[in-house]
Parts: C-alpha cells; sequence; structure tokens
C-alpha cells in the first residue's frame, strides 16, 4: 500500500491471489497505478521465471525486487525433524535464491536493487526457533556475500532484519498453514505496528541502507549480540529451562 500510494509501479507475487487482488483493488481506490498480479509459489522453480518475464512485458523493466516470503518453523530440537528443516529452507532460503535468480539478469540491467527480508533472528537464535534462525542466519550471510559482489555491477542489496512486527507470521503454524483465529502470542507492547515498520523498510529501500534492525528490542538484541552475547546465552538457557519439552529422560526422545 505504501509503494502503491508513492507511485510505484508494482508486481504483486504470492500463492494467494485473491489476497492480492483485494491489494490491488486498495491501491488503485487510494490513487495508486494498478499493479500486475501474478499467481506464485516461491518453492517452484518456475514460477519465479514466469513472474519476472510477465513482469517485464508488461512494465519493461525491473528495478527493485523485494524477497519477501517467508515463515517460522518452531518446537524443540529433540522434537523436530529433518523435513521440518528442509521445509523450512525451501521457503525462508531457496525461495529467496529463486526470486534473486530469476530476477537478477533484469536488475543488472536496469543497475537496480536486490532487498532481502531477514529478521533479527538471523543475529541471535533462541531456544525453540532453531529452523527459523537458521534460514535467517543464511540470509544474513546471502546478503554479506552478494553485497560487494553484485556492487561491482551496479546492483545495491538491502537486508531488512526485523524483530516483532504485527504480522500473521505467529499464526502460521510448522506446515505453512495460516490459523487466523490463533491468539499473537508476543506481549503487545514489544510488537510493532505494521505501517509504522513498513515505512522504515520503505524509507530504508529509497536509500538503498544496506542493512536495517526494525523495533528498538531488536536493535538492543543486536546490540547485545555484538558487545555482550554471554547475557543472550545467559537469557537463552534461562528460557530453554523454563520449558520442560526441552527436558528429556535418559533414553529418551
Amino acid at each position: 500500500m505504501q509503494l502503491g500510494r508513492a507511485g510505484a509501479r508494482l508486481v504483486l507475487a504470492a500463492r494467494r491471489i485473491e489476497r492480492l487482488e483485494t491489494l490491488g483493488r486498495a491501491i488503485r481506490e487510494a490513487g495508486g497505478i494498478e499493479p500486475l498480479i501474478v499467481a506464485c509459489d516461491v518453492t517452484r522453480d518456475d514460477d519465479l521465471a514466469a513472474v519476472v518475464a510477465k513482469a517485464v512485458a508488461h512494465w519493461g523493466r525491473i528495478d527493485i525486487v523485494i524477497a519477501n516470503a517467508g515463515f517460522g518453523v518452531v518446537g524443540p530440537f529433540t522434537k523436530l525433524s529433518l523435513q521440518d528443516y528442509r521445509r523450512q529452507f525451501d521457503t525462508n532460503v531457496f525461495g529467496v535464491l529463486r526470486t534473486l535468480q530469476a530476477a537478477l539478469p533484469e536488475v543488472i540491467r536496469s543497475r537496480g536493487q536486490l532487498v532481502l527480508l531477514g529478521s533479527v533472528a538471523g543475529w541471535t537464535a533462541s531456544p525453540g526457533a532453531s529452523p527459523y534462525a537458521m534460514s535467517k542466519f543464511a540470509i544474513r550471510a546471502l546478503a554479506n556475500s552478494i553485497t560487494p559482489e553484485l556492487a561491482l555491477l551496479g546492483v545495491r542489496v538491502t537486508l531488512i532484519s526485523p524483530g516483532f512486527v504485527e504480522s500473521n507470521i505467529r499464526r502460521v503454524d510448522n506446515q505453512g498453514k495460516l490459523h487466523p483465529e490463533a491468539a499473537e502470542p508476543i506481549p503487545r507492547w514489544l510488537v510493532m505496528e505494521r505501517s509504522r515498520a513498513v515505512a522504515k523498510m520503505v524509507r530504508a529501500i529509497a536509500r538503498a541502507e544496506r542493512e536495517i534492525i526494525i523495533t528498538g528490542h531488536g536493535k538492543l538484541c543486536v546490540w547485545l549480540e555484538r558487545f555482550a552475547p554471554w547475557l543472550l546465552r545467559a537469557a537463552a538457557r534461562q528460557l530453554a529451562a523454563s520449558r520442560g519439552s526441552y527436558r528429556t529422560e535418559p533414553g529418551g526422545g
């Protein structure tokens, strides 16, 4: 909505086409340019190539790509399977890679920008969220690695690392299914309102910032990880100890 109001020529790509159509109508009604809407699943290789082809055919070029798709697999390590980790990485890591690689030739041509949605969880991992944290650590490593490489080609890279922001991500289960009726598990005072967080993201994209940390608690966690990691380790031990599901009996699973 914010990009649309700013006059951006948008391509909206996701699985739930009805949600995109609703968003497209809202953008038009707010005076924005009608977006191109394309059904896309980032876990399928061919879908991203099709999105890029349709975007170029419709708008003539691609200047900015925002790789935003992601969800969180959570749970104690003792209860997670390899398939849980594969499912997490297929969307959060390989979905990003598919997006960037499909769009890269056009972004190089326009000397444009790639935007990756990471997380504060890519700086500091917490008990019970190893698949998600691993995926976001991977995204931060990817951004750090490709930023100097692509700068030589005139392409800018921006990594956005939010803390707790208002969204549905904490209402999506380990299979990727949304439960809209589920309560928000994070205290309200810790969750940044969506439009405020997005305004910060859009500003960072416009300025081509290398990385932006969203939310005050997110900035604090990153600072602690860099300068006082022992405090976060102590807090993690306390959190793990407070959850009985992390304990196993000798010989147990």
